[in-house]
C-alpha cells in the first residue's frame, strides 16, 4: 500500500505550471498592444507629415509661379506650435528657350522644381534624428513649367 503523504505538492506544480503560462501570455499581449499603438501613432505622424509637405510644395510652387522667380520660395516654414512639424522648402529654376514665336524672338520658359521637407524637428532634414522613434519626416517634389513672356502661363 502506498503512502498518501508522497503525493502532496503535486497539485503546487501544476498551478505553478499554469501560473507562468498565464503570465507569459499576459506579458506577450502586452507587448503586442504597446507595439500596436506606437505603430499606430507612427502611422498618423507621418500622414500628418505628408500633408505639410504637400502643402509646402503647393506653396512654393504658388510663390514661384506668382513672382515668375523662385525668390520667395526657398525657407523654412516652422508651425510646431501649431501643427507639430516645420517645412523646409527649396526651389530651383531652370530657363531655357523653345522654339520662336516669331522669326528671331526665342519662346522663354522656366521650369520649377520645388522640393518640400516636412518633420517634427526644428529644421528639416535632421539626419541626427533619423532612427529615432519618434522622429517623422516625409519628402515631396513638384515640377511646374510656366512661359516668361509676354506673362506667365502654362507650358
Amino acid at each position: 500500500m502506498t503512502q498518501p503523504g508522497r503525493q502532496r505538492g503535486f497539485a503546487y506544480i501544476a498551478a505553478i505550471l499554469i501560473l507562468v503560462a498565464l503570465s507569459t501570455l499576459a506579458i506577450t499581449a502586452v507587448k503586442l498592444s504597446t507595439t500596436q499603438q506606437s505603430t499606430s501613432a507612427q502611422d498618423a505622424m507621418s500622414g500628418y507629415a505628408l500633408q505639410a509637405a504637400r502643402a509646402g510644395t503647393e506653396w512654393g510652387l504658388y510663390l514661384a509661379l506668382v513672382n515668375g522667380n523662385c525668390a520667395g520660395a526657398n525657407q523654412t516654414l516652422d508651425h510646431r506650435s501649431a501643427h507639430g512639424f516645420a517645412v523646409t522648402v527649396r526651389c530651383t529654376q531652370t530657363d531655357f528657350n523653345e522654339g520662336e514665336s516669331a522669326p528671331g524672338v526665342p519662346i522663354k520658359k522656366s521650369t520649377f522644381t520645388v522640393t518640400a521637407t516636412a518633420c517634427n524637428a526644428a529644421s528639416c532634414p535632421d539626419s541626427s534624428l533619423v532612427g529615432k522613434p519618434d522622429y517623422v519626416e516625409r519628402k515631396r517634389t513638384a515640377v511646374a513649367c510656366a512661359t516668361a513672356a509676354p506673362a506667365l502661363g502654362p507650358c
